[in-house]
This record gives C-alpha cells, structure tokens and sequence, in this order.
C-alpha cells in the first residue's frame, strides 16, 4: 500500500498498521524505516491480530482473518523470534 515516492508516516503506521502498509510483509521491505521501527509496527500489529482473535472467540468480530502468522512471519524475517509460547495471563498476550 506505500509509495515509494511518498515518505511513511510513522505515526500513521504505528497507530494502524494495517491501513499503512496492507499486509505484514511490507513492513520488512518498507525503506526509511529504521530496524526497531519495523519491529515495534510489526508488534502492534501482532497485538492488533490478537485483539481480533478475542473477539472471534467471543462472537464479536466481523469474520476478519487474523494476520498474526503473518505478523510472526514478517517479525522472523528480521531476525526476531516472537515469544508467543510464554503469552501474559490475558487473552491478548504479546508478540
């Protein structure tokens, strides 16, 4: 979803990934952005996609897929492993 002409907004893409960049896997390929960035856009939006699959488990979503394999993928291609085994005592948790 980027422009390679236009310069990202950060603010934007950390706020909602989604509407920024369209899939996870932008955000490992996006320029201009330094490492932890990507990182910490790409765990937002982890925490994002957990969000929704606590609502699906309530019966509140709107049957929209999750992204977090995706999320994990793109976070893996920079070298980070999420440690998604070890998760919070919430439904959320972390990545």
């Amino acid at each position: 979803m980027t422009n390679r002409d236009t310069p990202i907004d950060i603010e934007r893409a950390l706020l909602n990934p989604a509407d920024v960049f369209g899939e996870p896997a932008n955000v490992v390929s996006a320029e201009g952005i330094d490492y932890e960035t990507k990182i910490e856009i790409l765990r937002r939006w982890g925490y994002d996609a957990l969000e929704l699959e606590v609502a699906e488990e309530e019966n509140m979503a709107n049957g929209e897929p999750s992204l977090l394999d995706a999320v994990v993928k793109a976070l893996r291609a920079l070298g980070v492993e999420p440690d998604i085994l070890r998760r919070p005592p919430t439904k959320q948790g972390g990545v």
